[in-house]
């Protein structure tokens, strides 16, 4: 006579409460600039989903975003973040064109 007493009903929840209450105030990301691009019959998906990094067009929202995960798309954006570009202080100091730097300054007796 054993088993589990048949009156006896575990009420199963859904989602863990911890779930629950972080959905509820998570804030959602802004989605990225959302600007109407012009139809174009030529490109996938009409020229609607562009990746601006990567210069791609896609043929769907589905394999755009699944494209914003792959390590190409994070490499390039890693890339387009790096260092900024050469200045013009830059050039004239390759050039030997800047101030002259004459080394540490040795103690004088």
């Amino acid at each position: 006579m054993g088993g589990k007493c048949p009156h006896r009903r575990v009420k199963k929840r859904r989602y863990s409460h911890k779930t629950f209450r972080r959905d509820k105030f998570l804030l959602k990301k802004p989605e990225d600039e959302k600007v109407a691009l012009p139809l174009d019959e030529d490109l996938p998906g009409m020229g609607q989903y562009y990746c601006l990094h990567c210069d791609r067009y896609f043929a769907n929202i589905t394999v755009r975003d699944d494209h914003f995960k792959t390590k190409k798309h994070k490499k390039r954006l890693k890339i387009m973040a790096g260092p900024a570009p050469h200045t013009q202080l830059d050039a004239d100091l390759a050039a030997g064109m800047g101030m002259p730097d004459n080394g540490p300054k040795l103690m004088s007796m």
